[in-house]
């Protein structure tokens, strides 16, 4: 009797977990469709841009620090990040933002290395975007991305880190393909 409780204690556990699951999708592809509800009627829509003309709505918060380093294990330069580490987060990226520091930039953290593709679509700063292996070795940079492009900027090899940061950026530092990146989160 003891292990019909203990199955059926696990199958309720395990059918908990996917109507978790399947509310925190439905929740998912609610929060991402939501900006566009808004943007579509022009009436009601006030609450939104007042955060986009916010500046403090999506402004930089220091989450981490980051350091590229050559092939020599030498720090070429360091820089304060913003993580973007879950769905939400990752989808919006640096979009809106109208202003970010040269010693700024943001860290994407995906669950499994894969090939990466990024756009700039409502990114009104131009970037350096740069894809960066599972191991911290840079695979690609695309350097100054176009704003607001809908073009698909791709990491070519898998890649579980990308990051983005002012454009010129990899050039006025020597930033380059195969150099790494060591970070850490405050």
């Amino acid at each position: 009797m003891g292990k019909n409780k203990s199955k059926k204690s696990k199958n309720q556990n395990k059918m908990i977990k996917i109507v978790a699951a399947l509310a925190a999708v439905v929740f998912l592809i609610y929060l991402l469709n939501l900006p566009g509800l808004f943007m579509k009627k022009e009436k009601g829509n006030e609450e939104l841009n007042a955060a986009l003309k916010n500046k403090t709505a999506f402004s930089f918060v220091k989450e981490g620090e980051l350091s590229f380093v050559n092939n020599k294990d030498e720090q070429i330069v360091k820089i304060d990040v913003e993580i973007a580490d879950d769905d939400i987060q990752r989808a919006t990226g640096l979009m809106y933002r109208e202003y970010m520091a040269e010693n700024q930039g943001m860290l994407f953290i995906f669950p499994h290395e894969s090939p990466q593709s990024f756009w700039m679509k409502n990114t009104i700063l131009p970037l350096d975007i740069i894809f960066v292996d599972a191991g911290g070795n840079i695979v690609k940079i695309h350097k100054y991305t176009t704003p607001y492009s809908e073009t698909s900027y791709q990491s070519g090899k898998p890649a579980k880190y990308v990051v983005e940061v002012n454009a010129g950026f990899a050039d006025k530092y020597g930033i380059r393909e195969g150099d790494r990146i060591v970070w850490r989160r405050l």
